[in-house]
């Protein structure tokens, strides 16, 4: 018999893959949660039915999401990341010499614990010296942590049920004010092509906050419409502006020192939804 994974979170179309095996299903204190093996993309993490990585293609989210603020900020030292639970941020985090401190606060400590038995390859540095894990409430934990950290990334689920309030207003208030004086965040922000009021929405929230804000896209094959986009808001660095030159080479398999100024080109579409010209 076959099994398949269909994914259905977007109204009117779905993401289906065939599953070679279950490994893990559990209904946590927050989530559905689940690890299953697919022909194509191989292990993949869902949750309440949403995927949220695959093995073919996590490097692209990750690498994307760390690297472009990491080069970005001059000399990153302590970095937070709300969400992330995989441990594939913290991963790409600690490949930059920089940083002395990683902290990971993800509400559901079963994410980290099925990843860590399911996906070793993601979660492999949530045991480094320099990574601190907090189990909780991540909107609570910037707000609590002032002037503290040079770059805060949200790696959150989708916008809906309790990831809702990781996206825009308040909230990025409070991380500008965690942030140090010339620190950065950056959060991923769905889909243009499916959501474009999402994508919307976080920008102009994000750039009536911080001085500099853009939007930078990614290809991500398992991600509803396959192109993804990602903003970033900093104080004072714009990321779109780096002298590449200075970039050092990193294992990497998406991300390069050319890419990182390439990403910020738009199409017309999506420059369209965040009304810049």
């Amino acid at each position: 018999m076959e099994m398949w994974l269909k994914e259905s979170q977007i109204e009117g179309a779905a993401m289906t893959y065939k599953v070679k095996e279950t490994l893990v299903r559990k209904k946590t204190k927050y989530q559905d949660l689940a690890i299953v093996d697919t022909e194509v993309f191989g292990r993949m993490l869902i949750l309440d039915g949403i995927v949220q990585l695959s093995i073919k293609d996590e490097f692209v989210y990750h690498e994307m999401i760390t690297h472009i603020p990491l080069f970005t900020h001059p000399c990153p030292k302590k970095v937070l990341v709300v969400g992330g639970g995989d441990g594939g941020t913290i991963r790409e985090i600690l490949k930059h010499p920089s940083v002395e401190k990683a902290v990971l606060c993800e509400i559901d400590g079963d994410v980290i614990d099925e990843c860590k038995k399911y996906l070793p390859e993601v979660s492999c540095a949530l045991n480094d010296k320099r990574c601190e894990v907090h189990i909780g409430d991540g909107i609570a934990y910037v707000k609590e942590h002032k002037n503290e950290f040079d770059v805060i990334i949200v790696d959150s689920t989708d916008p809906f049920s309790m990831a809702e309030g990781l996206f825009g207003g308040n909230f990025y208030q409070d991380i500008f004010e965690a942030l140090t004086a010339d620190g950065m965040f950056v959060a991923q922000t769905e889909t243009p092509f499916y959501l474009p009021d999402t994508v919307r929405k976080v920008y102009n929230d994000a750039k009536s906050i911080f001085p500099v804000t853009k939007l930078f896209m990614a290809a991500i094959p398992t991600y509803p419409g396959g192109y993804w986009s990602f903003t970033i808001g900093s104080k004072k660095y714009d990321p779109s502006d780096v002298d590449t030159k200075t970039i050092p080479k990193l294992d990497t398999k998406y991300y390069t020192p050319e890419l990182h100024n390439a990403c910020f080109v738009l199409p017309k579409y999506v420059k369209d939804i965040i009304g810049e010209k």
